[in-house]
C-alpha cells in the first residue's frame, strides 16, 4: 500500500503504518491524543446488531497476536506518542480488558502519569447472546499525562458546567454510534462523536492540535474540526482514509455543520436549562436578588408546571434579545408564587395568578451567544427549554 496524505488546512489523514508516519510529526507539538488501537478480540466471536447475530471480526489488524506481541505493539506506538506530546499534553487510549491491561502496564512503564480511568457506559448495548457472562455494556478509556510531576491541561470548570454545576465523574453515560454518525459510511469499531465531544472539551483549547494515531472514520478529526481545533489523524486502510475525508468534506455544508454540531452536544443525561426573556428592569432586580420568574398560571401564554422541571440546573437570563447569560440554579426546583408576593420583591408580575419562580447563583455566570430574535421566537420562549449543552464548546 502507498502511502498518501489526504489534508484540509485544519484536517491531515496521514495514510500508512502508525509507527511509521508517527515519526514524521515534530516533537513536543501535540496537545493532546485520542487513540482506539486495536482490541485484539477478532477471533471469531458473535454479537448482535439490528436484532440478528454477526460475527465480530473487524478485520486481521484486529486478530489476537500472542501476549509478547500484544504488549511490544502497545509499547511501541506509546513511546513514540509521548515524545510527540508537548509537556502539559495528554492521552486518552479507549480499550476493553483484552488490551487496556496492557495498556496500563505500558503506560506507567513509559513514565506517563495515569490521571483517570473513564468508564464509558453504553446506554444502549447489544444483548450478550451466549447468556453465560453479564452483559458487556462498559469500555474504558485511560488518561494520562506525559509526565509524573509536570501540570496538564484540564478545563474543569466545563466539566462541570456540562454536569449541572457538579464535579463530573469517571463514569459517563453515553450512547453507542447512532445512525446520524454514519452517513458517509461507517467504521466497525467507529466511536461516537459525542464521546470525543467530552474529551476533546476536557483537554485542549481552540486552536490546539489534536493526534489520533488509529484514525479509523475520522472521529476525532470531525470533533476537533467542529470545536475549532486542528487534527492529524494516522490510519493505514485506504478506504477509510477516504471515508474520513468524506465526512471532513461534509462539514463545508453548513447545513450539515451545524446538525452534526447540535447532536453532538445532545445527551439525555445533561441537565436543562430554561430561557427567561425578562424586562431590563426586571433582569437587573433578578440579578440583585439571584430570583427570577416565569408564569405559571392559566393564562393564554403561561408556563405549564409538569414533571421535569424540578430538575432544572440552569437559568438563562436575557432582555430584549440582548446579553443574554447563563446561571447556575442555587438548587434544584421552583417555587409557586403569587403574582401579589412577586410585586413585594419589586418585579412587575402580569397576566398570570402564579408564577415559578426560581432562585439561582449569580456569581458565575456563563456567556450566552447564540443569537436570540424575540419576533421570530428563536431561541427564546416563556418556557422554552434548552440543554445545557447548547451553550459549551461555541466559538
Amino acid at each position: 500500500m502507498t502511502s498518501e496524505n489526504l489534508t484540509f488546512p485544519d484536517f491531515t489523514i496521514l495514510q500508512g503504518n502508525c509507527m511509521e508516519r508517527l515519526q514524521e510529526i515534530d516533537d513536543n507539538s501535540i496537545d493532546t491524543i485520542f487513540a482506539d488501537p486495536p482490541y485484539f478480540l477478532s477471533n471469531g466471536g458473535i454479537s448482535v446488531h439490528s436484532g440478528k447475530p454477526v460475527c465480530v471480526d473487524k478485520g486481521d489488524w484486529d486478530k489476537g497476536g500472542t501476549p509478547e506481541y500484544v504488549y511490544e505493539f502497545n509499547r511501541k506506538w506509546l513511546s513514540i506518542c509521548r515524545s510527540k506530546l508537548k509537556d502539559d499534553g495528554t492521552i486518552w487510549i479507549s480499550g476493553t480488558h483484552h488490551n487496556i491491561h496492557v495498556v496500563m502496564r505500558c503506560l506507567q512503564e513509559l513514565g506517563y502519569k495515569v490521571l483517570n480511568t473513564i468508564t464509558w457506559q453504553k446506554s444502549d448495548p447489544p444483548p450478550n447472546l451466549s447468556c453465560k457472562y453479564f452483559n458487556f455494556s462498559t469500555e474504558l478509556i485511560i488518561w494520562a499525562r506525559k509526565h509524573e510531576k509536570r501540570s496538564h491541561k484540564f478545563n474543569y470548570e466545563t466539566m462541570k458546567q456540562l454536569n449541572g454545576g457538579c464535579q463530573m465523574t469517571d463514569v459517563w453515560k453515553i450512547p453507542a454510534v447512532g445512525l446520524w454518525e454514519k452517513q458517509q459510511g461507517k467504521h466497525p469499531t467507529q466511536k461516537p462523536l459525542r464521546l470525543l465531544y467530552r474529551i476533546i472539551l476536557a483537554s485542549t483549547n481552540v486552536g490546539d492540535t489534536v493526534l489520533d494515531p488509529f484514525s479509523g472514520s475520522g472521529t476525532t478529526g470531525i470533533v476537533a474540526n467542529l470545536l475549532g481545533r486542528r487534527y492529524i489523524g494516522i490510519e493505514q486502510d485506504k478506504k477509510f482514509c477516504e471515508l474520513a475525508l468524506c465526512r471532513r468534506i461534509a462539514l463545508n455544508n453548513e447545513a450539515e455543520r451545524k446538525k452534526l454540531f447540535d447532536k453532538m452536544r445532545e445527551n439525555p443525561q445533561e441537565v436543562t436549562v430554561l430561557v427567561n426573556h425578562m424586562r431590563e428592569a426586571d433582569r437587573n432586580n433578578a440579578m440583585q436578588l439571584g430570583v427570577t420568574y416565569l408564569r405559571a398560571g392559566d393564562s393564554k401564554g403561561s408556563l405549564l408546571v409538569q414533571q421535569g422541571f424540578e430538575r432544572l440546573g440552569y437559568v438563562c437570563l436575557h432582555t430584549n434579545g440582548e446579553n443574554p447569560q447563563l446561571y447556575r440554579l442555587t438548587k434544584k426546583g421552583f417555587q409557586i408564587w403569587t403574582a401579589e408576593a412577586l410585586r413585594e420583591k419589586g418585579f412587575t408580575a402580569e397576566h398570570a395568578p402564579y408564577y415559578a419562580v426560581l432562585r439561582f447563583d449569580t456569581s458565575h455566570a456563563v456567556p450566552y451567544d447564540q443569537n436570540v430574535n424575540l419576533h421570530q421566537r428563536i431561541y427564546t420562549s416563556v418556557a422554552k427549554i434548552r440543554p445545557l449543552s447548547d451553550f459549551i464548546g461555541i466559538k
